[in-house]
């Protein structure tokens, strides 16, 4: 063996930390997305500061998202996922219209806006995907599932205006000093859907 090569065996290497298997990781990433965008925004929802809340290899989001836009989009659906799904069971679960329209105000109180996560993941949403057409894709199919659900006891028109009314005052909830009461959204929607 030549000296040079003795020289450059006798050198150690670093000890390489082994992988980590973690099949879950993308889902860890998508749950951690929605974690840093209800604590900072999404402008504050960068794949460093997700790599770091999820305690990853920065590289692991771009490995698993082609683009921020794509993880925000991927965040944004599970969000929006678990909400259509909360009004769809309250919507099966309301044995008729003036049932439905109680359920719609709980939904609104207690899923939407009986949650400070809840409430900011829906503005966040709704201000980044008037901005980020990728995002607007999630908002439509929101939207559809939760017309859907309101046409089991509502025709379309009307599933339509109510879905929207929400929307509204999901925003006035969360901008007003001074928040309708549960009393006052459950009259404003039963004026849409008289």
């Amino acid at each position: 063996m030549s000296a040079e090569l003795a020289a450059d065996a006798a050198v150690e290497k670093p000890e390489r930390r082994p992988r980590r298997y973690d099949p879950g990781r993308r889902d860890t990433l998508v749950a951690t997305a929605l974690d840093v965008i209800a604590e900072l925004g999404v402008a504050g929802a960068t794949h460093r500061a997700i790599a770091r809340a999820a305690d990853v290899p920065l590289g692991s989001t771009s490995y698993h998202f082609a683009s921020i836009d794509e993880l925000l989009a991927a965040a944004f659906a599970r969000h929006a996922d678990e909400v259509a799904t909360e009004l769809e069971r309250r919507m099966r679960a309301a044995p008729n219209r003036a049932a439905a329209l109680d359920a719609l105000a709980r939904h609104l109180s207690q899923d939407l806006l009986g949650s400070e996560r809840a409430l900011v993941l829906a503005v966040e949403l709704y201000l980044a995907a008037a901005r980020r057409p990728a995002l607007r894709e999630v908002t439509q199919a929101w939207m559809l599932r939760s017309r859907r659900a309101l046409e089991r006891h509502f025709d379309a028109v009307t599933a339509r205006e109510l879905d929207a009314l929400v929307e509204g005052l999901v925003l006035h909830q969360a901008l007003s000093t001074d928040p309708m009461t549960p009393e006052q959204v459950h009259h404003a929607l039963l004026r849409i859907a008289r």
